[in-house]
């Protein structure tokens, strides 16, 4: 299914008129691999992260430069509870394994989406897309319109700018 979902960001794109550039390269673990591997500054990544928010998985993403701020989640939600998504789960709800889960709520994720403003202080968000070994380039600013994420901080750290 991997493959799959990497077809069907890049047709969701390409349909849309949206620039966007691929990185195919070796697997990569980290966010420090993925950028080295796509030639990019590691805090323009998008980190994506699904959390169990009390009953219900959203997706979360912020820059590969930065921790997630689990409190500043719950205040903002109002909820109790968080957790991240198992290998299982993640597996089950997207066909993909951790480390390869993109950007992207509904309709290429099943997910509520949530971005972090450190997402907007760059110009670019490179990710890796459905798999470990293709990744995506494309402008913050096409990004956030495409999803019409809700945006808030709930990262730890300081807000890094990439001019890249």
């Amino acid at each position: 299914m991997s493959d799959s979902v990497f077809q069907r960001i890049c047709t969701y794109l390409a349909d849309r008129n949206i620039a966007f550039r691929t990185v195919e390269h070796e697997p990569t673990y980290t966010s420090e691999e993925s950028a080295a591997a796509r030639g990019e500054d590691v805090r323009i990544g998008g980190k994506a992260i699904v959390l169990k928010v009390d009953d219900i998985f959203r997706l979360f993403v912020l820059s590969a430069a930065l921790k997630l701020d689990s409190g500043a989640i719950k205040r903002h939600l109002k909820v109790k509870r968080i957790r991240f998504a198992t290998a299982p789960e993640l597996l089950d709800f997207t066909g993909l394994e951790p480390g390869s889960i993109p950007p992207f709520g509904d309709p290429i994720l099943p997910f509520v989406l949530f971005v972090d403003e450190s997402i907007l202080l760059n110009q670019k968000i490179a990710f890796n897309a459905g798999s470990l070994t293709n990744s995506i380039v494309m402008s913050v600013q096409d990004y956030v319109a495409l999803t019409k994420p809700e945006i808030f901080r709930f990262s730890k750290g300081d807000l890094p700018i990439s001019h890249s």
